[in-house]
């Protein structure tokens, strides 16, 4: 998913696109509200990470402006943190409100239940294929069972995320940070020995 991060604080904004990046993100930067409209309305964007408090054009003005032609989800990133900000916030538009200081994994969890939320609980969206196959492998995703040439396989929940993954992504390289991010819906850590 491209995520569009309009943020005007050059050390905030280096730790969230290089966070996001290695959790698989495409994220395009702004640090004022003029680019961050341009650069909006001249690609397509999954997400976007919105500072209220940017030069040449506000927060609020950059949501107004996307809201007129969009619904793609909008987390406000804001240091101000009274009720009435969030309040106006979330009724001009915004799916989701952070109050900075903010920790990162949050960041990481709000911006996949966004996600979430618009692609999967959507009406009408995520027609899954109930069922995937590769070679002898038939993974029936209603009835969550897998079978190799015909013959039941026992997995773990997990193990069935994983593969699933695998199947519906081919041909495509996973870290093991980015795996336990996916199935997990957390924040790779690192290894621990």
């Amino acid at each position: 998913m491209k995520i569009l991060l309009v943020e005007d604080d050059i050390e905030i904004c280096a730790m969230l696109k290089d966070f996001l990046t290695i959790e698989n993100y495409e994220v395009v930067t702004a640090s004022d509200g003029e680019s961050a409209c341009e650069k909006f309305f001249s690609d397509d964007f999954g997400l976007v990470l919105l500072d209220l408090m940017i030069p040449k054009r506000s927060g609020m003005e950059v949501m107004a402006k996307i809201r007129e032609s969009n619904t793609v989800p909008i987390i406000i990133l804001s240091a101000k943190d009274t009720d009435s900000d969030k309040t106006l916030g979330l009724g001009l538009g915004a799916d989701d409100y952070i109050t900075n200081p903010f920790s990162i994994t949050e960041v990481l969890a709000r911006i996949k239940a966004n996600n979430r939320r618009t692609t999967q609980y959507a009406v009408g969206a995520s027609m899954q294929q109930p069922v995937l196959a590769k070679g002898a492998l038939v993974m029936d995703l209603d009835a969550y069972s897998v079978k190799k040439d015909g013959k039941e396989i026992e997995l773990t929940a997990k193990e069935f995320e994983i593969l699933k993954l695998l199947l519906q992504n081919p041909n495509k390289v996973y870290t093991k940070g980015q795996i336990y991010s996916l199935v997990w819906n957390d924040a790779y850590l690192g290894d621990w020995i």
